[in-house]
């Protein structure tokens, strides 16, 4: 690594100036770690090449271990912790960031071979709820997560810090032709489950004692417009979490917190 101190107005800090745009980061083909949890991954782990690293004097002491393995090419820039946020414009960070290079996308059937636990995103955009699916998905075993076309991008850093840095453990793969690709899930032995509140739908736990063994694809859809009509129509098994009548539905990282607990694969 290359340490060098730098400055709020420093012209090599261009790209952290606009961390906070997901459409910059995405056309650098990068994502942002932030926070030392996430950041502390990223290096760890040899699957991500790491371009830079933008640290206070707390964050480096604490990295130490993990930044002496990095290559002595990649530049650390040491930075005063007032000056973060006229460089960011945000403070979650806390003196910590970097820069690292996205992993080519994985092709979905590659995802979906020897995987026995699926979850399926459908129109979750929210980038807090796709990261707390995410973590629910480490929690519980889950193989391999499946993004409709307009679900979230699960490298924005929101959903990377919301998923306390289980985007980069949990494997994950966008469709493109969702109707097509949800009948290749059923069609590569996946049982397709809708995970929804509608009253006829099957209770979860009858259903997870039933489906011991088996593989399955569990979709959850987006708070208040819930599953799409093509996911409803694909699936093999409509299953409800039962709440009280007074309340119409959960935020769907809870839900699948709960269903991921029930059908885990034990």
């Amino acid at each position: 690594m290359t340490e060098q101190l730098a400055r709020k107005d420093d012209p090599r800090l261009a790209l952290y100036r606009s961390v906070a745009d997901p459409e910059l980061a995405r056309s650098h083909g990068v994502f942002v770690a932030e926070g030392r949890h996430v950041v502390r991954r990223a290096l760890e782990d040899p699957r991500f090449r790491v371009q830079s690293l933008l640290l206070n004097a707390a964050a480096h002491r604490d990295l130490a271990p993990a930044l002496e393995r990095l290559d002595a090419r990649v530049p650390v820039y040491l930075c005063e912790t007032k000056d973060f946020h006229a460089i960011t414009g945000f403070d979650i960070h806390r003196g910590c960031l970097a820069l690292v290079d996205r992993p080519p996308a994985r092709a979905v059937a590659d995802l979906m071979a020897g995987a026995r636990r699926l979850v399926v995103l459908d129109g979750v955009a929210n980038p807090d709820n796709v990261g707390g699916v995410f973590r629910n998905a480490a929690a519980f075993g889950v193989d391999g997560v499946l993004l409709s076309p307009d679900s979230g991008d699960p490298w924005y850093r929101k959903a990377i810090r919301t998923s306390m840095a289980a985007v980069l453990r949990v494997p994950f793969a966008r469709c493109h032709a969702w109707t097509e690709d949800l009948d290749g899930i059923r069609a590569a032995g996946f049982t397709l489950v809708a995970m929804t509140p509608h009253a006829a739908a099957e209770p979860l736990e009858p259903f997870a004692a039933r489906s011991r063994g088996a593989c399955l694809a569990v979709a959850f859809g987006a708070e208040g417009t819930g599953l799409s009509p093509a996911t409803l129509a694909a699936a093999d098994v409509a299953v409800r979490i039962p709440i009280a009548p007074e309340v119409d539905s959960l935020n769907v990282a809870v839900a699948a917190g709960i269903a991921l607990h029930q059908l885990r694969d034990v």
